[in-house]
């Protein structure tokens, strides 16, 4: 293993060398990390995209072939995965890894490989290159060919996707329940989020399920039965995924069009209710217009019992319309 350079940062892959490079591994025949470059199987680079010293070290890179390097060195961040002079290669996105900070957010991985060499580059830290890198440093399982690491680094970006996933049907279960107890009313909100993150989870699911199927389909004949099998394994696994994202989608639609309904019932009853007092108090408001008019020959003016008299006939104005207003609206 060579380490970037010798301060502590760059020992643990957080900043590059001189040459853009986060780290190298030598891999022996076992498919274990060695120290003995001469003795390895394969070899594993990672640079940082972002740095020229790293582009240029990887344009110059003798072994890979034109059409790979313009691919790989593109500016355009496109998630994409092809085959090329027996290199495959791709730009797919990954969850970034702060180990300060939890950051949920996307960055793109890239990366590069033939039977002998893998190169891998970004600009961040990647959750699923942070987690497959720990394996190869505790030696927990061994890497005899590129095709495995790659293999296992996809892996583990789908156990993270298949892990939000999960913690979203948690959040649903929460929100049916909730529902079911009749308190509702505060859950528009998260549902738009919960359905805003699905969509974005959803929208990386099938891309990355196209990707893999394009790869069977354009380079079938063209794979090595170790890249067959990987591309069989995570174009299986990224349609399961899909499935359950189109499940968890639907599910959140229809809790959400329910939230809506139980919404819209809340409002037609309390448009009915002031309706019905509207209904009611026009009668009266009419009576006591007339009656407050500043003009001769009112009625009751001159008797001491008119109020009574105008109160009783608004009273009963009203009791009349409430009546009517309560038959008509049972009869809808």
């Amino acid at each position: 293993m060579d380490s970037p350079a010798s301060n502590n940062t760059a020992v643990i892959g957080l900043l590059p060398d001189s040459h853009g490079l986060f780290f190298t591994y030598h891999f022996d025949e076992a498919g274990f990390a060695t120290d003995d470059a001469n003795t390895a199987r394969w070899i594993w680079r990672s640079y940082d995209i972002g740095d020229l010293r790293a582009r240029h070290e990887i344009s110059a890179e003798p072994a890979m072939p034109a059409p790979v390097k313009s691919a790989f060195l593109s500016s355009a961040e496109t998630c994409h995965v092809d085959l090329d002079e027996g290199w495959l290669h791709g730009d797919l996105p990954d969850l970034r890894h702060d180990e300060s900070v939890e950051t949920r957010g996307l960055a793109h991985f890239r990366f590069a490989f033939n039977e002998r060499m893998l190169i891998g580059a970004r600009k961040q830290q990647l959750r699923s290159v942070s987690l497959v890198r720990a394996m190869v440093e505790s030696r927990s399982r061994p890497f005899r060919a590129p095709a495995e690491l790659i293999s296992a680094i996809l892996l583990k970006s789908l156990d993270g996707l298949a892990a939000d996933l999960t913690g979203i049907n948690e959040q649903l279960d929460g929100v049916e329940d909730r529902i079911v107890c009749d308190e509702w009313q505060r859950e528009r909100q998260p549902l738009v989020g919960i359905r805003r993150k699905l969509v974005m989870i959803h929208r990386r699911i099938a891309g990355l399920t196209n990707l893999f199927r394009h790869l069977d389909l354009a380079h079938r004949d063209d794979l090595s039965p170790a890249l067959a099998e990987m591309t069989d394994r995570l174009s299986h696994q990224t349609m399961m995924l899909n499935h359950d994202s189109e499940q968890l989608q639907a599910r959140a639609r229809l809790l959400q069009e329910e939230v809506m309904a139980r919404l819209t019932a809340q409002s037609n009853r309390l448009l009915y209710l002031l309706s019905v007092l509207t209904a009611v108090l026009l009668p009266m408001s009419i009576i006591s217009g007339l009656f407050g008019m500043n003009v001769g020959g009112l009625p009751f003016m001159g008797d001491n019992a008119g109020f009574w008299t105008v109160t009783l006939l608004s009273v009963l104005v009203a009791a009349t319309t409430l009546y009517f207003v309560r038959r008509l609206g049972s009869g809808l």
